[in-house]
């Protein structure tokens, strides 16, 4: 069946007749006034909205389908150019503007890229929706009281426009945690860029950093804008800066001091304001001692600095985020795993965790994977050094289990979100062990 668009003629109708006649071998056209199309407009499926334009007066109808449609693209038809009108037309929200007489070729293109630049538009304003969310220092999981003082610290330090250094083992966080910096603080609505200073040769690197000219070296076959440069307004992520090439570090300590660089192969000065977040899970100052890293840089990168406390130094975090990764995997690989077995949660508490919040969560995806069932078992569940028949000598049974939840509520006067946090697991986890072990109570029934 072909697409559908609407076309809301303000004249005579000659132009909605021309539109049809042009679209009639792809497209339904359903034209007529705004009056005697709004109700299909609102209910209907369609891939765009046609409106005829001809004087700066009609614009009020585009704001109009708006309100009825947004999420629908809108082009604009005439059979005459008048640039203010255009403009205006564009500055409404009209996504082309089309003058008749034209090809059918040129129409079908103008609904084409009116459609992807609406997805695009709203698969963009989802995302910041999302990034609003996850970077939302309120949300994030911080039950220990030393991660409770780090993200008092990064609240603090996402408000000034210094430099920031966060240190720590890998797979702490340092990554995510510069990203809630970033997007809580007043560069957000630009962009947020993350370079990597390991593993790259030198050349390449700088290149990555800073751009290069055509012909610069061997393969510079095209000019490059470099990383920093494409965050112009916004932040700089520089993950593991103590792998950073001592050459190299002269010309970021420049670069921090005078906002200035040159690509590689050019004298051109380039300035560009952007801020700067270092992590590394080197020591600094001994790197500093042994004359591998510059003391001048160390100093410059140090201005704002916190230390993120590895996952065995904040216990109280790991069954709440073990719970968060496992919604989150569950809902990426499509499966319907809500919970843990006792003993795998006792095994997840005792566990040293080398490899931080990196290694739980690679741990529990793959434990998703395996699972066939609701709950994660711990034939499921791999940790290096544990074996999970001999991982915990004193395992919950389901009655001291059902017991322990029983407990929770008696303190919480039966509410279950209050039971919730004081077990340390979501609503929705204790709601399906409510149901499991066919826990009741008079309140709850009180309220059906």
């Amino acid at each position: 069946m072909p697409s559908r668009v609407f076309v809301l003629d303000l004249g005579t109708g000659e132009i909605s007749d021309r539109l049809s006649e042009l679209l009639r071998k792809d497209f339904l056209v359903h034209a007529g006034t705004l009056r005697s199309l709004s109700n299909d407009i609102e209910k209907a499926d369609c891939e765009v909205i046609f409106v005829t334009l001809s004087d700066p007066g009609d614009i009020t109808v585009v704001k109009q389908v708006q309100k009825l449609c947004p999420d629908k693209p809108i082009i604009g038809l005439g059979l005459e150019t008048e640039a203010s009108l255009i403009v205006k037309a564009a500055k409404a929200g009209v996504a082309d503007f089309i003058v008749l007489p034209t090809s059918p070729e040129k129409v079908k293109l103008s609904v084409q890229n009116a459609i992807e630049c609406k997805r695009l538009k709203n698969e963009i304003d989802y995302l910041r929706r999302e990034q609003d969310i996850v970077y939302d220092f309120d949300q994030i999981i911080a039950e220990s009281p030393s991660m409770k003082a780090v993200i008092e610290t990064l609240k603090k330090f996402s408000q000034v426009d210094a430099t920031v250094l966060i240190t720590g083992e890998t797979g702490t966080g340092k990554s995510f945690l510069s990203g809630a910096i970033h997007f809580n603080s007043q560069r957000r609505k630009y962009p947020f860029v993350k370079i990597s200073c390991t593993n790259i040769p030198e050349l390449l690197l700088e290149s990555e950093l800073f751009g290069h000219e055509k012909g610069a070296f061997t393969g510079a076959v095209r000019l490059r804008v470099g990383r920093i440069e494409q965050a112009r307004g916004g932040t700089v992520f520089l993950d593991e800066i103590g792998e950073l090439p001592l050459s190299l570090q002269a010309k970021l300590l420049r670069f921090l001091e005078e906002k200035r660089f040159e690509r590689v192969g050019s004298n051109k000065t380039i300035e560009v304001d952007v801020r700067i977040i270092a992590a590394t899970n080197r020591n600094l100052e001994k790197m500093v001692e042994d004359g591998t890293f510059r003391e001048d840089l160390y100093y410059r990168l140090n201005i704002l600095r916190v230390e993120l406390p590895p996952l065995r130094k904040r216990p109280q975090c790991i069954i709440p985020l073990a719970y968060y990764f496992l919604r989150l995997k569950s809902q990426r690989l499509r499966k319907n795993i809500v919970d843990f077995e006792p003993q795998v949660l006792e095994m997840f508490q005792r566990y040293h965790w080398p490899g931080n919040l990196r290694q739980l969560a690679n741990v529990i995806e793959r434990a998703v994977i395996l699972e066939e069932s609701q709950v994660i078992t711990s034939n499921n569940v791999l940790l290096p050094g544990i074996h999970s028949d001999k991982a915990v000598p004193q395992v919950k049974t389901p009655d001291n289990e059902r017991q322990r939840i029983i407990d929770a509520l008696e303190k919480c006067n039966w509410v279950q979100k209050c039971a919730a946090g004081l077990l340390g697991v979501s609503p929705r986890v204790l709601n399906y062990r409510i149901k499991k072990y066919g826990i009741t109570h008079p309140k709850w029934r009180k309220h059906k």
